[in-house]
């Protein structure tokens, strides 16, 4: 598998004392590790050492993985002094296009380096006065798009890899949305995937003051944050010609218009822990909610119709997000992975009538065979959970329900060389009756689900043989021995329900009884397909 340049877009520093330890770090925070784990119920902290998302890039692909894997050797970083002196010293061609960049977007603004923050120039020739600059979110975009130029010519690569943290995504959105169409350039040419850790792509909001602190980091802008507001941001993701004075009543800030850069080629990771977010002394996660990462709210944390997953981590610190497993194994499976899995509910239908004072939410969790984390995770204690909807002129739900999008490689070193992947999607349905605006719980039980069962699949990827995958799914309650050692017969494998050339699909109906209450038809729609290149004719038509 050919791999791509890996660029990180790092966060918020804030004022100028965190901008100034910012660029301390040689590698804007891609290099920070964790040993700190939560696991079970209680919530207790266990070891677990993840060595940080540059080392385990790095570090793939060589010799932690089975004999046969045919990805080749890990990434390479490659610094001497200066990332960026050190491409512009090279010359066309020469870097190995697998290697991670480091956008350093910060330096310019750093008062305790402005003499370096100027590549290529000579210290005797800088003003200091005239080298520093206050951060502006827009430059830091089109010093981005330079920095893509540089990399691509001298790695031969066609596009790179953009993966942001926090204020990072926005970032590599305003070059996606603003800067490359302003000069008549369309991101396919450049990117060819997009992840972000946190990002607030609605803004922020906070779930205190009755809009008042966001009125007042607006107009202040103290700190610099006015760049989370609705204002700025339509200003530095909308291109000039698009551009009003104000933001129109329609504006979605957490949207990328199709024609700018395709939804499936963006993945979003959302955190869903404030508690264990300490900046500020934890206020900052008082202040915006529960219902978040401790800084970005849930909703605001994922573009419409981009992928996304939910993990109970917070936005930065010892449970973040960005030095964890869990957005590791997202990360990696995005860029790398060849096949795309979707789960849907579908055809369901919620008992009885329709009624406003009772909720129906599913709750899911994802796990892939080999790895000790959940991959992706919506629960309603996390403040995340999927709403069920009541159907409004059939006898089922109007639309399907999306459960979970994960990805898969078929060149992945599975254990003990085993040909098929492995996941289990753990879905649980449940119900929630209110009275006057309060939940009821007269007939309430507690930690316990109206559905609950595990789906375990197995995929085999197409092969020169087959141009669509093999697929087994079976659920857990009809299995009669363990999960580890559970292997379905050859011949139990899913017919593909669906003609069109490189995607299989199946609907597995809920187990009888426990899943009948939904309806005869009730069902996980489950579709496996390949991934489209960037430069599939199919994206012209968008």
């Amino acid at each position: 598998m050919n791999k791509l340049p890996i660029v990180y877009v790092r966060g918020f520093a804030g004022g100028d004392a965190g901008i100034d330890r910012a660029v301390e770090d040689p590698f804007y925070g891609f290099n920070d590790g964790s040993v700190h784990i939560r696991v079970g119920l209680s919530g207790k902290p266990s070891f677990y050492q993840f060595e940080s998302p540059l080392l385990r890039l790095m570090g793939e692909g060589r010799s932690d993985h089975s004999p046969g894997d045919v990805r080749g050797g890990g990434y390479e970083v490659f610094v001497r002094g200066s990332q960026e002196q050190y491409l512009r010293d090279a010359a066309s061609g020469s870097v190995e296009p697998a290697s991670i960049w480091v956008h350093r977007f910060y330096d310019t603004s750093a008062r305790s380096l402005p003499s370096r923050a100027l590549a290529g120039g000579d210290e005797d020739d800088i003003d200091g006065s005239e080298a520093y600059r206050e951060f502006d979110l827009e430059s830091a975009a089109e010093s981005l798009r330079e920095f893509v130029m540089l990399i691509k010519d001298r790695t031969g690569a066609p596009r790179v890899h953009l993966v942001a943290h926090s204020m990072g995504g926005l970032i590599c959105r305003c070059l996606i949305q603003k800067v490359l169409p302003d000069r008549g350039e369309h991101a396919l040419q450049h990117v060819d995937r997009f992840f972000t850790y946190g990002t607030p792509h609605g803004g922020i909001h906070f779930s205190v003051g009755f809009g008042l602190l966001e009125k007042m980091r607006d107009t202040l802008n103290i700190q610099g944050g006015n760049i989370f507001g609705r204002r700025e941001m339509y200003a530095y993701l909308t291109p000039e010609a698009e551009r009003g004075d104000r933001p129109p009543p329609d504006w979605k800030a957490n949207r990328i218009p199709p024609q700018s850069f395709p939804g499936d080629r963006v993945f979003c990771l959302v955190g869903t822990n404030p508690s264990d977010y300490d900046v500020a002394l934890g206020l900052s996660a008082k202040a915006v909610g529960p219902k978040s990462d401790g800084l970005v709210q849930i909703e605001s944390a994922y573009i419409s119709d981009a992928n996304f997953a939910f993990v109970h981590r917070s936005h930065s610190g010892r449970y973040g997000m960005v030095n964890s497993e869990e957005g590791y194994q997202n990360l990696k499976r995005f860029l790398f992975g060849d096949l795309q899995v979707t789960a849907d509910l579908v055809h369901y239908r919620l008992p009885g009538e329709p009624n406003k004072n009772v909720t129906w939410q599913a709750e899911t969790r994802l796990s892939v065979r080999g790895l000790p984390i959940v991959m992706h995770e919506q629960l309603a204690a996390h403040h995340c959970p999927i709403q069920l909807e009541w159907p409004k002129d059939t006898d089922t739900a109007d639309r399907p329900t999306p459960l979970v999008t994960t990805f898969l490689s078929s060149q992945e070193g599975r254990p003990d060389n085993a040909t098929r992947m492995r996941y289990v999607l753990h879905l649980r349905v449940l119900s929630l009756q209110e009275n006057n605006g309060l939940f009821s719980f007269g007939d309430h039980l507690e930690q316990s689900a109206d559905f609950d069962d595990m789906l375990v699949v197995d995929i085999e990827a197409p092969d020169s043989q087959r141009s669509v995958p093999r697929a087994w799914a079976t659920w857990a309650s009809q299995i009669k021995s363990p999960l580890r050692g559970y292997d379905p017969p050859e011949d139990a494998a899913l017919t593909d329900q669906d003609d069109t050339a490189g995607r299989w699909v199946r609907h597995v109906p809920l187990p009888s009884p426990s899943g009948s209450f939904l309806g005869e038809s009730a069902a996980v729609r489950l579709t496996v397909q390949g991934r489209r290149p960037a430069d599939d004719p199919s994206y012209a038509q968008i």
